[in-house]
């Protein structure tokens, strides 16, 4: 791992070179322990008109360029990576708090990503269309030219990369704002790696910042298309001011998903991948699986052993790799966990496993007897929490699963994946998994939720990329000029 002194981003932010921001120096800090690992420059409004325009003037040459000329850069990023994943792990466990195991696999999305971007930008790129008049006539997509990228904390690199890969694999420059609690990981690593891959200078922008910069991003008048990664309350703020200045934006939002348990489930097998959906990276993830819909004949052995699972799981500083699980972000969010399984207590919930913590450190926690109104069961937590509802009917459960206001992902567990399959008509969800618990992604897949949980499946694959970082432009062309009566 680069030390504090050695860092090229100390103290600087990326506009195709280090240079200085004209905010604060922002502290990056060990998660777990609370260490000052160094500093990361932040960015001002001004800063991000320079980037805009020098983004604008790069990104011409580049969209220009021969598709194979994109793909390469992609490609040896992803060598670059492989090869050396100690330029981004170190910083996912210690400044995102990801247990290895989490770091390694977040590594490997990236590389996917870079892989897949690659093979995007040699993807067919439009459709001859059939005309009235003796023409040609066809449909082609254009790069939408900068694209504002707002990433969040959780999976820091891989939701930067998932859309600055195939935004620039596809022509366009990328304004990037991470998260300021994983600068490195979401951002000045990534803006490295690409820079040592041969990305030309002006193409990618890393600022770091606060909310008034991510509005400023939002609002910028050359910046035509917004990809968000966050909270549904953002989101909605953030949708609502780019729908006013007329942008295209895609928005990955909350969710608080099911996990659906059909009476006939393997109990043991459902309660192993319950425990995964639920814990892994401290419940950190918008696909967790907030919701465990129990049938109430197996909910008591269910209980049982999910419980005794979060007992078994170790929790602590993620340097150490035989903790399974490392810290919440920051304290506002470990309060805001643990108040929603006190509140869930009060409400008639028992506590059958966790429900403490240490500093930042959190137990895997197991609530049974949730009722159906209770925040435990309501709201997205983003913790190690699982909380179980029983229902008496798959009737009654598919109508529980849906009441949710968020629609990303659902989990179905049974022993029958035909009769699961044709369940999932009902199920109001952008992702649904048959015999897996809810946390997925490949970066082939259209990832994205509905209702509130996002505006669809805007990440991954060449046809979801396309759409997303690229407009459709209609074009005809005859040989002879047309001719009219006036």
């Amino acid at each position: 791992m680069t030390s504090s002194t050695t860092a090229p981003w100390e103290r600087a932010i990326w506009t195709g070179s280090w240079t200085d921001g004209s905010g604060e120096p922002s502290p990056v800090t060990d998660k777990a322990t609370g260490e000052t690992l160094g500093h990361v420059g932040t960015a001002s409004p001004a800063d991000l008109d320079h980037a805009v325009e020098r983004a604008r003037a790069a990104q011409r040459a580049w969209a220009a360029q021969p598709y194979p000329a994109r793909a390469a850069v992609m490609l040896k990023a992803a060598q670059l990576l492989e090869a050396e994943p100690e330029r981004l792990q170190p910083w996912l466990v210690r400044e995102a708090g990801s247990g290895q195991g989490k770091a390694a696999f977040e590594v490997g999305l990236v590389v996917s990503e870079l892989q897949e971007a690659a093979a995007t930008a040699s993807a067919p790129y439009g459709e001859v269309l059939r005309s009235m008049k003796p023409r040609l006539s066809l449909a082609r997509y254009v790069p939408y030219g900068v694209v504002g990228v707002i990433s969040p904390f959780n999976f820091p690199a891989i939701l930067s990369m998932r859309s600055v890969a195939p935004a620039l694999a596809l022509g366009n420059a990328v304004v990037l704002k991470p998260d300021p609690r994983t600068s490195v990981a979401g951002g000045m690593a990534l803006a490295q790696l690409l820079a040592d891959a041969g990305l030309p200078e002006g193409l990618l922008h890393v600022l770091p910042g606060g909310a008034d910069l991510g509005e400023a991003l939002v609002a910028h008048p050359q910046v035509p298309c917004l990809s968000f990664t966050g909270s549904t309350a953002a989101g909605r703020r953030i949708g609502q001011a780019a729908a006013g200045l007329l942008k295209q934006v895609h928005l990955e939002l909350g969710g608080n998903n099911a996990l659906l348990v059909l009476p006939d489930a393997d109990v043991e097998a459902a309660a192993s991948a319950g425990a995964w959906g639920s814990f892994l990276h401290q419940g950190q993830i918008c696909m967790t699986a907030g919701r465990h819909l129990v049938p109430s004949s197996l909910a008591e052995d269910y209980a049982r052993l999910l419980a005794t699972k979060a007992d078994a799981l170790t929790v602590g500083d993620p340097t150490d790799p035989t903790n399974a699980l490392g810290p919440i972000i920051d304290e506002r969010q470990r309060d805001r966990v643990h108040d929603i399984v006190r509140r869930a207590v009060d409400a008639g919930a028992r506590v059958e496993a966790g429900g403490t913590y240490d500093g930042l450190f959190y137990r895997p926690t197991v609530l049974t007897h949730v009722a159906r109104d209770s925040v435990a069961f309501t709201d997205e937590i983003f913790g190690p929490v699982a909380p179980i509802t029983t229902y008496d009917t798959v009737d009654e459960a598919i109508e529980l699963l849906n009441a949710s206001e968020y629609g990303l992902s659902v989990g179905v567990l049974t022993g029958d994946a035909m009769a699961a399959y044709e369940l999932s008509d009902r199920i109001e969800t952008g992702m649904l998994h048959i015999n897996d618990q809810t946390v997925d992604d490949e970066a082939v897949i259209p990832f994205g939720g509905i209702k509130a949980s996002g505006s669809g499946g805007h990440f991954g694959g060449a046809r979801a990329s396309l759409d997303s970082f690229c407009h459709l432009q209609w074009v005809t062309m005859q040989s002879r000029i047309a001719t009219y009566p006036f």
